[in-house]
């Protein structure tokens, strides 16, 4: 294969607007010194060919490794801050790893890897290796109930929906380029999209920064004046909560990573009036499915079925299947599972209900309250107490019953302070929407008030705190 075959990130670097950059809180890199520089020194010849794991401190550190290993390495795993070590012996294992990228040498020094690469900033000069791989990425499920996935993808499905939404397929466009955030981080697959959407799209970057609290988050977006930005619904209403968000006004709003009911899509339309809001359907397996720019929860039930961008999806006792060039191709290891079905499609585990003209996301199959043998999916009980206009946040969760097995249990975060000397009228209304909109069996047995909600590192609502 000869390097003018390989389609890989540098090749976006060089062209394009001359001032975009990637910055954190600390950092400002402009675009084109990566393309003629390295934070890996002159031991970057060494990785090409190799199985490579990606262990670094920053995103801004990360996003340029990404780039310079992508049509050098053979292999690149993306490993996040919060990765449990536990688990490092059999993803090196699994993943056939031969080499670590990372600022903290130590915490890999004794796994048995002979070559360790120090990272560090700034940028060297340097003349970078021959591109002579189509690199495989890896990336990590998020492993809550025990060691992760190890999930393989190609570049051409990463950017798969990014093509299919305009961006370049060469060199990048000129005119006046986007300027990205996400709440994500882009060692996961809803931020590695908006970082390769960067990248194709001639736009700058702005990366969060470790231990950054939301306020300053916000005020930093607004002052590098972010145009477009993505996170999960949870993302969101944290940031809804934040007096900061007054100052910001990006034009392009979207949601993905959890269901996004129809109270977040109308909170972001009063926060953000002349933006453009919608919400996609995405996973690190399945890729990008669809996005939805119509204002309203769900998706058309004309979706169901082929696309015209290749995506085809169906629905299988409930649940969402996916198949097209998107999807991961493979679970990496000698044990792993299947990825997908004999004939390709992916089971999301996502839970769909079809209502007149729309399908409807009501949880997660792996997620089910059972309550005297009857289902409870949380995140449908959510969507009802949602809506009351004093909630920013609510969890469902189960306690045992020796009765029923288990009792709703609902953890609301009050959108304001002010509302606290009124919770028992709150309590009564929640209480009341829940009984008109859903069975009896679904309608929480009991109502806390709580001062917040944990998001996970993957941006969703901590469901196991």
């Amino acid at each position: 294969m000869s390097p003018r075959e390989i389609c890989a990130l540098r090749n976006y670097l060089a062209a394009g607007v001359s001032d975009r950059t990637l910055s954190d809180a600390t950092e400002t890199i402009a675009v084109a010194d990566i393309a003629r520089g390295t934070v890996l020194g002159g031991r970057l010849p060494r990785l090409a060919g190799r199985s490579v794991v990606l262990s670094l401190s920053t995103q801004l550190l990360s996003g340029i490794a990404m780039i310079e290993l992508d049509g050098v390495a053979r292999r690149m795993l993306l490993c996040p801050p919060d990765f449990n070590m536990d688990y490092a012996a059999s993803l090196i294992a699994d993943a056939e790893i031969d080499a670590i990228v990372t600022d903290n040498p130590a915490r890999w020094a004794d796994l048995g890897v002979d070559l360790i690469v120090p990272a560090a900033l700034p940028l060297q000069p340097a003349e970078l290796p021959e591109l002579s791989h189509s690199t495989q990425w890896l990336m990590l499920t998020s492993g809550t109930t025990g060691a992760p996935k190890i999930v393989a993808h190609t570049l051409a499905a990463l950017t798969g929906a990014i093509v299919a939404d305009g961006a370049p397929t060469g060199t990048p466009p000129t005119g006046t380029p986007p300027t990205w955030a996400t709440f994500y981080d882009i060692r996961r697959y809803g931020g590695l999209q908006i970082f390769l959407r960067a990248v194709l799209g001639g736009g700058s970057m702005v990366l969060s920064a470790p231990g950054e609290q939301v306020f300053e988050h916000l005020a930093r977006l607004a002052a590098r004046g972010v145009t477009h930005i993505s996170g999960t619904p949870s993302h969101w209403r944290k940031a809804l909560m934040s007096a900061a968000i007054a100052n910001f006004r990006p034009n392009y709003v979207r949601l993905s990573g959890e269901i996004a009911d129809q109270a977040v899509l109308d909170s972001l339309r009063r926060a953000f009036p002349d933006a453009s809001i919608g919400h996609a359907y995405a996973s690190t397996e399945a890729g990008v499915g669809f996005a939805v720019n119509d204002g309203r929860e769900g998706f058309p039930a004309t979706m169901i079925g082929r696309s015209a961008n290749g995506v085809e999806m169906k629905v299988v006792d409930g649940s969402l299947r996916i198949r097209s060039g998107r999807t991961a191709h493979t679970y990496v290891g000698a044990s792993a599972p299947a990825l997908a079905d004999a004939d390709g499609f992916i089971d999301t585990g996502d839970m769909v209900e079809l209502r007149d003209d729309r399908y409807y996301f009501v949880g997660r199959r792996d997620g089910i309250i059972n309550v005297g043998g009857l289902k409870v999916h949380p995140e449908e009980v959510e969507a009802v107490i949602n809506r009351h206009p004093a909630v920013r946040m609510v969890r469902i969760r189960s306690r045992r019953s020796p009765i029923t097995g288990a009792l709703v249990v609902a953890d609301v975060l009050l959108a304001n302070v002010s509302d606290s000397g009124r919770t028992g009228e709150i309590r009564e209304a929640i209480l009341a929407e829940c009984r008109h909109a859903l069975p009896a069996h679904k309608v929480p047995a009991v109502i806390n008030f709580v001062p917040q909600l944990d998001v996970t590192a993957s941006g969703k609502l901590a469901r196991h705190a």
